[in-house]
């Protein structure tokens, strides 16, 4: 692919996973202030999370979105304050996204299981 093709498409990427993160934060932030209100316990909504499958399902996608969001945003600072472009910078980039989906869908298995 062409470094202005992938470009194009990693401007591309960045705004959809934005725009998927948008929602997931905003169920997020709902879901927190409806638990704070109803006074429920650390216990009782890893009793909920635990019964869903819904639940995991919502923030392996939001972990999946801001991994990608993340490495993108990372690969381009780099690009734009410290001048670190090409197959290193990606390949770094690469690996800070993977690292965060790997950490985050295990924190999302041990809440849910």
């Amino acid at each position: 692919m062409s470094t202005q093709r992938t470009e194009v498409v990693l401007w591309a990427a960045q705004r959809f996973t934005a725009a998927l993160l948008a929602g997931f934060v905003a169920v997020h932030l709902g879901t927190i202030v409806y638990a704070v209100r109803a006074g429920l316990t650390a216990a009782a909504i890893l009793a909920r999370t635990h019964s869903s499958a819904a639940w995991p399902a919502f923030y392996g996608l939001f972990v999946i979105a801001a991994a990608i969001h993340g490495a993108i945003g990372l690969r381009t600072i780099a690009a734009e304050w410290l001048g670190w472009r090409g197959r290193g910078a990606d390949l770094a980039a690469c690996a800070i996204g993977i690292a965060l989906v790997l950490l985050g869908l295990r924190a999302v298995a041990a809440v849910s299981a």
